[in-house]
């Protein structure tokens, strides 16, 4: 009886060492999964970066409870974020929307690879009206740091998540 008892404990272990390295690997097959979509829409340049923090170069940080994004594709940039900080030029009246708001057609976009994964993307817009260049800082398993620098306004950035333009 007493062999029994030991014999059904030892597979009780067993079985569960074997359930516990099946949920890793799903877990690591899971990331690399996600790691391989993000790849692929930075290469194919399909994506939508979608911000939740902003942090302008004057001021504290704020937790952003809008939608704003900037969507990629191979033939445009289009921006909706907004702009909280000091702009260097007069501003008519009315001030407008004061957001980064555009859509480009023209632009240059040259991706890095980081050394320790992720990638580094560089848009330069060339007929975007105030927006010089934007930095994209992308992770592996999909946060993004996005930098804008403008002609007539204090640079401002941004945090949030990447994700596939393509839905599945």
């Amino acid at each position: 009886m007493k062999t029994f008892k030991n014999i059904f404990i030892l597979v009780l272990i067993v079985s569960a060492g074997f359930s516990t390295a099946n949920a890793q690997t799903t877990k690591k097959d899971k990331k690399a999964a996600k790691e391989a979509a993000i790849k692929s829409s930075v290469d194919a340049r399909n994506y939508t970066f979608n911000a939740n923090y902003v942090l302008p170069q004057r001021g504290g940080g704020r937790v952003l409870t809008s939608l704003y994004d900037l969507r990629v594709t191979k033939d445009s940039v289009i921006a909706f974020l907004p702009y909280f900080g000091r702009a260097y030029f007069d501003v008519p009246y009315p001030a407008g929307d004061g957001g980064i708001k555009f859509t480009s057609t023209k632009f240059e976009y040259k991706v890095e690879e980081k050394k320790k994964g992720g990638w580094e993307i560089t848009i330069n817009p060339q007929d975007a009206k105030n927006t010089r260049r934007l930095i994209l800082s992308v992770s592996p398993d999909g946060y993004a740091s996005l930098s804008v620098s403008s002609t007539n306004r204090d640079m401002i950035m941004f945090d949030g998540t990447l994700e596939s333009n393509v839905k599945k």
